[in-house]
């Protein structure tokens, strides 16, 4: 299935902010990670440091107790015996000492456990540490320090335990807090994302609409004239001896179309801000009478009031927009079974035109000048591109209902500078 030019653009839309949100959410789960690891490696070295100044004090303490034994009495005299982290002096399957548990018990620790661990550190004769758990499943931490006798053999270690329950929680609190920002983070780039990648398009987006509003607004103002030139055609097939009398009016409706298209293009470069408005002083109520002249009434009565005036306007812009106008109050101006009747004032700058029909809803007036509506409610373009072609001169258009039923729509133009 084809795919429309703004359903790919939406589509596009979508794509980018996926791919703004995914690198950045690799970017934010990639910091979460450092900042995780070294949180938890700073609180494990926190520990570390702890249970090294035990073990090394506690070495310190030590005496050689004949070649290969170790004497722990130093260790009941210090302060350390009494503080926390608690430690523990094993042989680690030795047997050349009997054990030594610290005087204070901080956390509840298996011995056996804490032994084995001294065994494996006296025979790779290397420092151990790392995490354990407690009986009761909490978390430790843990460092294993050999030790040698007088004969240069090891004979036990050093064994300090610490409680890691507080450092943990402290992490996990650190995780949540981290997890969650990122989260909230990712979504708030995710946001900025789909804003940032529609002001990216947006010009694209602008351009592509005024592509087919432009091809809208042709095909809506070429459809009369077209229509016009078709029968004019038609007319001088079925009856050649009248092709002198109709080939002017051909010519005529084919400049018509001409200056529509040029119209179209001008507003289109004007909308892109490659032109600006071509305005000159213009005798309204000449453009207006020409107008009339050229544009067939299909059986309706059009009436035409003026007074000279002029006024500052591009003159292509300025003649199909009352051209819009006029041919608005032929199409839907009249009432049923009856012909349309069409009254054009044009004084002050002003141009007014009136018709007989049923008037306008005053509150669906507003939708009449948005594009693609009109007042029978089908498509259409040609009253948005008369406000739009007043504003563009910085003037106004109105629309009233008259007292005695009808539209009124007046278009109001900046008049030209008199002349001294």
């Amino acid at each position: 299935m084809t795919r429309s030019s703004a359903d790919r653009l939406r589509r596009l839309r979508v794509l980018l902010t996926i791919l703004f949100t995914a690198m950045n959410t690799i970017g934010l789960v990639v910091v979460a990670w450092l900042v995780l690891a070294a949180d938890s490696r700073q609180r494990d070295e926190h520990l570390d440091d702890e249970l090294y100044r035990v073990t090394s004090v506690v070495k310190r303490l030590l005496r050689a107790d004949g070649p290969d034994g170790i004497s722990t009495a130093g260790v009941d005299r210090d302060e350390v015996n009494d503080a926390c982290p608690q430690f523990a002096v094993l042989p680690g399957g030795s047997g050349t000492f009997p054990a030594k548990l610290s005087g204070r018990s901080c956390v509840a620790v298996d011995v056996n456990v804490l032994n084995g661990y001294a065994q494996q550190a006296v025979e790779q004769g290397k420092f151990l540490y790392g995490e354990i758990d407690a009986p009761d499943g909490s978390p430790l931490r843990m460092r294993v320090d050999p030790v040698r006798a007088q004969s240069g053999r090891y004979v036990g270690a050093v064994v300090a335990v610490a409680d890691a329950r507080a450092e943990a929680a402290a992490h996990e609190r650190q995780v949540l807090w981290v997890v969650g920002g990122a989260v909230v983070l990712a979504g708030a780039l995710g946001l900025a994302g789909w804003l940032l990648s529609g002001r990216a398009i947006r010009p694209a987006a602008s351009a592509l609409e005024q592509q087919e509003q432009l091809l809208a607004e042709t095909a809506h103002d070429l459809r009369t004239p077209v229509a016009a030139l078709r029968a004019l055609a038609e007319t001088a097939q079925r009856h050649p001896g009248e092709s002198a009398e109709l080939l002017p009016r051909t010519v005529a409706l084919s400049a018509q179309m001409g200056e529509i298209i040029d119209g179209l293009l001008v507003r289109a470069r004007l909308a892109a801000g490659v032109d600006r408005l071509t305005v000159q002083p213009v005798w309204l109520d000449q453009l207006v009478s020409g107008l009339v002249e050229d544009t067939p009434a299909e059986g309706a009565r059009v009436t035409l009031t003026a007074a000279p005036c002029t006024v500052l306007v591009d003159p292509v812009l300025v003649r199909r927009a009352i051209g819009n106008l006029l041919d608005n109050a032929l199409r839907y101006g009249r009432r049923p079974g009856e012909q349309a009747v069409v009254h054009i004032t044009v004084a002050g700058g002003r141009v007014t035109v009136a018709d007989h029909g049923p008037g306008v809803d005053s509150t669906t007036a507003e939708e009449l000048f948005d594009r693609f509506r009109t007042g029978s409610g089908s498509s259409g373009l040609g009253l948005s591109i008369v406000r739009w072609v007043a504003q563009a001169h910085g003037g106004r258009l109105n629309l009233y209902n008259a007292d005695e039923g009808g539209a009124i729509f007046e278009l109001e133009l900046p008049p030209a500078p008199e002349r001294h």
